[in-house]
């Protein structure tokens, strides 16, 4: 879902693949969406009788000797503008390219949201196919099937092939439709999908609550909406001008159910409240596992700076190809924020620059040859596998698989904040040459491990920026800010004496003890560029109490050594000659992520008076040899 980094105009459009964020003029200017296109606003009626709210945009010329495919695009975001003589301010595609091409576009509210009918259902859980077969059972896959039926059916001029796109929310319902698809749906592009929530995506990161984002997307998202409407109202007024200070003055995440806040009137902050494991909740709405006997075309993209749903794309692209051996199913990412490929241009961000307009040149040969391709029979569609685009070389490469074949190679903690190279085979085999690699094998000598002192009052913020929402750019952030902190620890490796490129996950397995009953522990991959700018790569969260079971949470032993092994997201990024690869290890990253109480309650209903302070270790010995575990490319 798209967050608050936006306002909530530029959200809702994106999000509902609106062009708003696009080309200003031209085929995407409303005098050209009359001229070109007749608009019809229709109810189609659902299997169990409820009406969705659905807008459709034919070209003029569409007959039974031009005939055109339909693009649908489902949101939670408004299919407005309501009213078949309201045309939108731009195009009705999802880009301009897409426009210029013409399809039948098709924009529906789902269920429950905005003009439809119906009660919304958050990441609605996938049904199995029995039980969709007859009878009145609904989901994703049968609403989207259902509308597709009534399109084919009720609106001339068409080819009798459909195509799905979206964006971050609308991502989930383009993978949504993909189980038990209704056979005209042939080409379907999830887009930075939200995915599974509690994992990876919008609400939780392996089960540490993402408290910026949610507290300000629910109070506008999640309104409650006895009728259908046109627009909604926020809960309560919320501009402050310092995140980190209002949430710090806001106390445990129980007070945001205040009076002046949500008041209870939230259903969907309350679910997240109320589901604190990865328990039934949290796994029904895990769309990864129904991803199977997939047959549409596939084209998932993402962003490596997107703040949202970084998980979600790269982890909805690896469901499909482990589940469909066989399946059409192709990769994108690329030097984008949640999604910035729609933008009229992304040839930099903030202080990165990348030498080419790198989302027109996703446009104009992935998205558009891919929809034109399967839904027309025009042009080729053959791209590689997987088309990523290198963060630390700007540069776009092609693999047959990803992640690609790589070498795992172990970046051990050691004395003197210094990481080493650890090669698991004993031998080199050229990867990585001296004097980068220290030693081979395991140092069995004692050390003494590192600690600080990790206090919940005095969280280190995840931006060194004031920011009222969530700094977009922290995802790139310089990290010096954060190393200057006591409670934060450093480790470099040596100069690096050749490039040195990381593609695909990265494990973080630490050895740790806390003198509380639980910590939160955040690992940042970072690039130290000759000037000492340290250029984040990649970070993730890990809620310890979850070091062994999602759902089943453990309380850590005071000052007993525990493993904290988890998966950061993945990266394609070299760290060029004369860089150092950096890593930082610290227990809170504040707002983004809520405080651990650092004690092993229940942090939904925590009280001030459970958050104390607590001395972490990290152990770097024989018997606990904290590590990175990265792939590295030959």
């Amino acid at each position: 879902m798209l967050r608050p980094c936006l306002t909530l105009a530029l959200l809702a459009a994106i999000c509902a693949n609106a062009p708003a964020a696009r080309a200003q003029s031209g085929p995407q200017d409303s005098v050209y969406v009359r001229q070109h296109y007749t608009k019809l606003d229709r109810r189609i009626t659902m299997r169990d009788g409820v009406r969705l709210y659905t807008t459709i945009y034919v070209p003029k010329d569409a007959s039974a000797t031009t005939p055109y495919p339909f693009l649908l695009t489902r949101t939670p975001y408004s299919a407005g503008p309501y009213g078949e003589q309201k045309y939108p301010g731009r195009g009705p595609g999802p880009s301009r390219e897409l426009t210029e091409e013409k399809y039948i576009f098709v924009r529906q509210d789902v269920r429950g949201r905005y003009m439809s009918e119906g009660r919304f259902e958050e990441m609605t859980p996938a049904l199995p196919a029995t039980s969709t077969a007859a009878g009145k059972a609904h989901d994703e896959s049968t609403d989207t099937y259902d509308t597709i039926e009534w399109l084919l059916k009720n609106v001339p001029g068409h080819n009798g092939r459909v195509g799905m796109s979206g964006i971050s929310y609308p991502g989930f319902y383009a993978t949504a439709a993909l189980p038990n698809a209704h056979p005209a749906l042939k080409a379907v592009s999830p887009q930075a999908p939200v995915t599974d929530e509690f994992m990876g995506d919008d609400a939780r990161h392996k089960g540490a609550f993402f408290l910026l984002d949610n507290f300000d997307f629910t109070n506008y998202f999640d309104v409650p909406r006895p009728q259908p409407v046109a627009q909604y109202k926020q809960l309560f007024e919320f501009e402050p001008k310092d995140a980190y200070k209002f949430f710090l003055d806001l106390g445990p995440v129980k007070n945001a159910n205040g009076p002046q806040y949500f008041n209870n009137r939230a259903r969907i902050w309350n679910e997240y409240q109320q589901h604190e494991t990865y328990d039934a909740y949290w796994q029904a709405r895990n769309i990864r596992t129904a991803l199977t006997g997939v047959k549409p075309a596939v084209l998932v993209v993402g962003g490596w700076f997107d703040a949202e749903d970084l998980f979600g794309a790269l982890n909805t692209y690896k469901a499909i190809e482990q589940q469909n051996p066989g399946a059409t199913n192709r990769l994108v990412m690329g030097p984008w924020t949640h999604g910035a490929w729609a933008r009229p241009d992304w040839s930099k961000f903030g202080p990165l620059s990348f030498g080419s307009n790198t989302a027109e040149t996703y446009r104009r040969t992935l998205e558009t040859p891919f929809f034109n391709f399967y839904l027309k029979d025009k042009g080729s569609f053959n791209p590689a596998e997987a088309t990523v685009f290198n963060t630390g070389t700007n540069e776009w490469k092609t693999y047959a698989a990803w992640p690609p074949a790589a070498e795992t190679r172990m970046l051990r903690f050691e004395t003197g904040n210094s990481l080493v190279v650890v090669d698991p085979q004993h031998t080199n085999k050229g990867l990585i040459t001296p004097p980068y690699v220290q030693r081979t094998g395991a140092d069995k000598s004692v050390k003494i491990p590192y600690q600080y002192l990790s206090d919940p009052a005095n969280p280190v913020p995840y931006t060194a920026v004031v920011h009222g929402d969530r700094n977009n750019e922290y995802m790139i952030e310089d990290q010096r800010f954060a190393a200057n902190r006591p409670d934060v620890l450093s480790f470099r490796t040596e100069t690096l004496p050749s490039d040195l490129t990381l593609a695909g996950p990265i494990t973080a397995d630490l050895w740790v003890s806390t003198s509380g009953t639980d910590a939160d522990f955040i690992v940042k991959v970072i690039d130290e560029l000759p000037d000492g700018t340290q250029r984040l790569v990649r970070a993730e969260v890990m809620r310890g109490r979850f070091r062994n079971s999602f759902s089943k949470p453990e309380a850590f032993k005071p000052n007993q050594p525990a493993e904290v092994k988890y998966e950061l997201p993945d990266v394609l990024h070299t760290f060029q000659k004369g860089h150092r690869l950096l890593v930082q290890v610290q227990s809170t990253w504040f707002p983004l992520v809520d405080r651990n109480p650092q004690t092993f309650v229940p942090i939904a209903t925590a009280e001030a008076k459970d958050f104390q302070k607590a001395t972490i270790r990290l152990y770097h010995d024989a018997a606990h040899p904290s590590a990175l575990r990265v792939p590295v490319l030959p």
